[in-house]
């Protein structure tokens, strides 16, 4: 039987990833597991070409100080959370990249992902993202909706 001692719950801050993080924290009070929500913010490189590299870090800068705000308002939705160990992060990359690369980095023993997220191009279709997360994961995946 799977006891999780570690789970990644990446969030796009969409009511999908609510979902997601209230059953992620949900499992992890049962287990008294570790929570480890990541934000992935885009990376649009190619869009950068014509802008100096200190003007690209400055504005990466803003990006990550934004989302980490928006992270910790999503956290502090869920009063359960105060019983829990969660690490909250915000990185810049590719979305399914950077989810893998953390599920190994900290190893996690369990991702809680929601099927859809922002991008919710229909009801009844896993996302990209999840999709690849579930096909490159090393440990369990579990899809919400």
């Amino acid at each position: 039987m799977l006891m999780p001692t570690k789970i990644l719950v990446p969030t796009d801050f969409s009511v999908y990833s609510d979902r997601a993080l209230h059953q992620a924290f949900d499992i992890a009070k049962q287990y008294k597991a570790e929570v480890y929500v990541l934000h992935v913010i885009h990376e649009k490189k190619s869009e950068y070409r014509l802008i100096n590299t200190s003007c690209i870090q400055d504005m990466e800068k803003k990006m990550i100080d934004g989302a980490m705000k928006q992270l910790q308002k999503q956290i502090d939705k869920f009063p359960q959370t105060k019983e829990l160990n969660v690490f909250s992060k915000v990185v810049i990359g590719n979305t399914s990249e950077a989810i893998l690369e953390a599920e190994t980095r900290k190893g996690i023993d369990l991702i809680v992902i929601a099927s859809l997220g922002l991008t919710g191009i229909a009801k009844y279709l896993i996302g990209s993202v999840a999709r690849n997360v579930l096909k490159g994961s090393k440990c369990p995946v579990l899809l919400t909706k």
